[in-house]
């Protein structure tokens, strides 16, 4: 019988318990929240979309500056040794990448490693019967930088809005930038208008989800006719439904924002259709049948 370690880290070539895992207070992550992460969904000891993910962290990278021919780790293996050690077959694979430790000055520092983590944790429950019966919303100002489409570990607007959004009761808090919908606090947004799957645009103002991509391209072998386009936000009132995605919670439906009822008031057909969908292409992918995009 294997013995289950809740919480294992990999840091900069080590591997140790989570709370044991350091870093220096002149770390640029903890100094200027000067870093990016990923997270990936690990079902029955397998991880679902890494190449995905991988290559999503690579991007941040560059977008930020950080030189990949420094990162000295084979984030497949250690992710593979962290799922085989902690003994966690449902989990989330979390990896961060800072620029490293360096005396604290705002201009980059030259030549010096980054900071690598890589843990591991069990899956964080979702809020009791939310598939069955849905959750709640409130809308919120998008306060956050002109750089949403980079994976930054700089999460304080996220933070506030997410306490707002539990101050009030609700899941999820739904950004609102000059008067359009970009996405949730922790999630990407679909609306479903007149029998249109709709969803804002992958452009700076939002994170170009993975679990979002994998919605449109299941909604669209569905024939449901699905549209990026600019929001605005009552919107959100009219739409039959609503639901929100992200690695960690997969597809959550909304039947109420900012305490008015979204359709029916309870989970739709067509995020019943697509949650199913999404099930069976995890399975898909799991299995060893990943190569490209067969199961789309």
């Amino acid at each position: 019988m294997s013995v289950i370690q809740e919480g294992l880290a990999w840091i900069n070539g080590e591997f140790l318990p989570l709370e044991k895992a350091r870093v220096s207070v002149e770390d640029r992550g903890f100094q200027f929240a000067d870093g990016i992460y990923e997270v990936i969904r690990v079902y029955d000891g397998k991880p679902f979309t890494f190449r995905e993910h991988l290559e999503r962290l690579k991007t941040s990278a560059f977008l930020i500056g950080i030189d990949p021919r420094m990162i000295k780790a084979d984030f497949q293996e250690i992710g593979m040794e962290l799922i085989s050690r902690s003994g966690i077959k449902d989990a989330e694979l979390y990896i961060q990448i800072t620029r490293g430790r360096a005396p604290r000055s705002h201009v980059f520092p030259k030549g010096i490693p980054p900071t690598v983590l890589i843990s591991i944790r069990s899956v964080r429950p979702l809020p009791l019967d939310a598939e069955k019966n849905g959750i709640s919303a409130i809308t919120y100002p998008d306060i956050r930088w002109a750089r949403c489409n980079i994976k930054s570990i700089s999460l304080l607007a996220n933070v506030l809005a997410k306490e707002e959004a539990r101050n009030a009761s609700a899941y999820e808090a739904i950004f609102i930038r000059e008067g359009l919908i970009t996405e949730g606090a922790s999630s990407n947004i679909f609306l479903l208008h007149q029998g249109v799957l709709l969803t804002p645009p992958a452009d700076w103002r939002i994170l170009r989800g993975i679990t979002r991509d994998i919605l449109m391209a299941l909604a669209i072998k569905e024939g449901i006719k699905v549209s990026q386009e600019e929001l605005k936000k009552d919107l959100i009132y009219e739409a039959e439904e609503v639901f929100i995605t992200s690695t960690a919670i997969e597809i959550l439906p909304v039947v109420k924002v900012d305490g008015r009822v979204i359709g029916k008031g309870t989970p739709g057909s067509t995020f019943k259709l697509l949650h199913r969908r999404f099930k069976e292409y995890v399975e898909f992918r799991i299995g060893g049948k990943n190569k490209g995009d067969e199961g789309l």
